[in-house]
């Protein structure tokens, strides 16, 4: 077969750091629609190219490091600061950027292209500004709730802005309550001026690294609900906070993520990030704001596919200049990434199109379908792209071995796990609200 029209772009020059990094070569930015029909807006493109840039140039020389020692990526943190891009989902008005919840998306894409668990714990820091903001503001609230609230989100994005404060978001506890089963096992008493929290939260992201951890918590009553969710930002320094356990997972490994632990700890009303209430309407209402760990993965498939071209075309850092490109077998095998990669970016990119308050029951469904075949055609495409590649892939001097490992973590991480999509999918396609066999 005839070889490829060579790439236009000079050779690359390599990159910083201790790890081998990526090249610029064949490696533009991923978001903006090269599967077609898809066409971001000056804004989204020029933060697309900014994430492509810090990940290209600094996040991916450091990844091998931070995965190795399983260390949380704070020189990336200061990078991301730097940029203003923890402040991404914050309305200009406040010191932000002004993000939408797909702008967030294409951004966190595109990182985690370059870095996974940076992408990953990013996540968590601007969920916080995405619930308290644009979310927020869909959904239905008194006027003193909303002018409350009001003030509350202000002095958060002040933390952020101003502070440079970092945000963690715990969310699971062992038991049914982060799948959206059970109330959440952590209990907040209401006292004079706040609340005194105790209880766990386990793989707690930036677990000692984070300023201020968003906690969901159940209101102390004599029967415990779901509907009395409250969202309280607690100060990581707070006596009584705590973060206990090792931390060395198979995936994902400079997310630090250990146990956090709530012994008596008083949050002042002040530190609530959403009104009594509400939370419990949010994740009614707009399911959309528990897909936000897609992007990561989204940027991981696509990491998946780069490398194998790379290194089929001889450019792969850390390798020999020996190009691998005119086998039968490896074009196909490139071919069958490419078609996986725009199946699962097509999704991707409809999905997040379409996140909104009340989505309709297909929108609704879209959504775990996105989120299952993301998680799912990360991994699948690592596999087919160290089978490709051959045994060097398996080598922890090149990046494809540590892409594997963190795409498997994706199908595994609630509220909307593989499992719990493919059931939620099942049930309601096919019952409508109400409906029962009885």
């Amino acid at each position: 077969m005839p070889e490829a029209t060579p790439h236009p772009d000079p050779p690359p020059q390599g990159g910083r750091g201790d790890a081998i990094p990526y090249q610029k070569n064949s490696l533009p930015p991923c978001g903006g629609g090269q599967g077609g029909g898809f066409a971001p807006r000056a804004k989204q493109r020029d933060l697309i190219a900014l994430a492509n840039r810090l990940g290209r140039e600094n996040f991916a020389p450091r990844a091998a490091r931070y995965d190795r020692d399983a260390t949380f990526p704070f020189e990336n943190y200061a990078d991301l600061k730097a940029a203003k891009l923890t402040a991404l989902c914050i309305p200009e008005s406040e010191g932000g950027l002004g993000a939408d919840f797909k702008t967030y998306c294409l951004v966190s894409a595109e990182l985690g292209r370059w870095c996974g668990s940076t992408a990953l714990t990013f996540n968590m820091h601007v969920s916080s500004t995405l619930w308290t903001g644009p979310l927020a503001d869909d959904l239905d609230m008194t006027t003193e709730q909303r002018a409350r609230h009001a003030t509350h989100r202000a002095a958060h994005y002040r933390r952020i802005v101003e502070d440079g404060a970092i945000y963690a978001q715990p969310f699971s506890e062992g038991g049914a309550s982060a799948a959206g089963k059970a109330p959440f096992g952590t209990v907040a008493k209401p006292v004079a001026g706040g609340y005194v929290l105790n209880g766990k939260k386990i793989f707690a992201s930036l677990s000692g690294a984070a300023d201020y951890y968003g906690v969901l918590c159940t209101e102390e009553k004599p029967v415990l609900s779901r509907a009395d969710t409250l969202y309280l930002a607690v100060p990581g320094d707070t006596p009584g906070v705590s973060v206990v356990g090792e931390w060395d997972p198979l995936g994902m490994r400079g997310t630090v993520s250990r146990t956090l632990l709530l012994k008596d700890v008083f949050v002042p009303d002040d530190l609530e990030l959403m009104p009594r209430g509400i939370y419990f309407q949010a994740a009614s209402r707009w399911p959309h704001m528990f897909l936000t760990l897609a992007p990561t993965y989204m940027g991981i498939t696509q990491a998946a596919y780069d490398f194998p071209v790379q290194y089929l075309r001889g450019e792969a850092p850390g390798t020999p200049p020996v190009k691998r490109r005119m086998y039968p077998t490896k074009q196909i095998a490139v071919a069958e990434m490419f078609v996986k990669l725009e199946q699962t970016r097509a999704l991707f990119e409809r999905t997040i199109a379409e996140a909104r308050i009340d989505p309709s029951k297909d929108e609704r469904l879209r959504a775990y379908a996105a989120q299952y075949t993301i998680m799912e055609n990360a991994n699948a495409l690592c596999q087919l792209a160290i089978r490709t590649c051959g045994g060097q892939a398996m080598l922890k001097s090149l990046p494809l071995e540590r892409i594997y490992r963190d795409s498997r973590c994706g199908s595994l991480m609630l509220p909307w796990t593989a499992e719990l999509c493919l059931d939620r999918i099942g049930r309601e396609a096919l019952y409508e609200t109400g409906e029962s066999d009885d």
